[in-house]
């Protein structure tokens, strides 16, 4: 079993790399394998081409820029971790552009992130963690996936590389959440024969 965390952060080793580690260290002691997949900066947005949803493809049209390859990850994995700093009370820009681009792909038409254990946690300085970090749940709820908490919303609270470390309360809810991520991988893995039947969705516009 294997959960794939995507780190939002543009930024090599930062807070968000740091926090992902207090993740890692709690997974990986229950026995299930963690990798992070960081998309740094240079990704491109949807352009809202349909092409993966046309074809069926389960990639993008865009095949540059290393999206395919963490949608690839995502498909395959037991459990998917967001993770982001936050930008004026917000997802940071690149990563929206990857979770746009990877549960297009993946989600909107045949559902590959169905039942996937989904967890959230972000960074940031002093304001708007709570806005960012029901941003990204909310991106993993519409996509049927099963939602792991912790004790507190996942909001780590630093600057400057490393002040993450010093958020004693932070660094206990993502500990926790990694340890819950990690059992309800499990525990979906041994209720898969009995899961509900796939059947897609209606999908309107309120026009038609």
């Amino acid at each position: 079993m294997k959960i794939v965390a995507i780190n939002g952060s543009p930024r090599k080793g930062g807070n968000n790399a740091q926090l992902l580690e207090v993740v890692r260290k709690e997974v990986e002691a229950a026995g299930v394998e963690f990798e992070v997949v960081q998309p740094g900066a240079n990704v491109k947005p949807c352009m809202a081409c349909y092409n993966c949803l046309s074809t069926g493809s389960l990639r993008c049209v865009m095949d540059d820029d290393g999206v395919n390859e963490i949608i690839a990850k995502c498909i395959e994995a037991d459990g998917i971790l967001l993770a982001s700093p936050v930008y004026h009370s917000g997802i940071a820009g690149n990563m929206k552009c990857v979770l746009d681009r990877l549960f297009l792909a993946a989600g909107c038409g045949v559902n590959h992130m169905r039942h996937k254990v989904g967890g959230a946690l972000c960074t940031l300085r002093r304001s708007g963690g709570s806005e960012t970090y029901h941003q990204l749940l909310a991106t993993m709820d519409c996509m049927e996936m099963v939602i792991a908490t912790s004790d507190y919303w996942g909001v780590a609270h630093g600057a400057d590389p490393g002040e993450v470390m010093q958020d004693e309360e932070g660094l206990e809810v993502a500990a926790r959440l990694g340890r819950n991520m990690a059992w309800l991988v499990k525990a979906v893995a041994a209720a898969k024969d009995d899961a509900p039947a796939y059947a897609p969705r209606p999908m309107t516009n309120f026009i038609r």
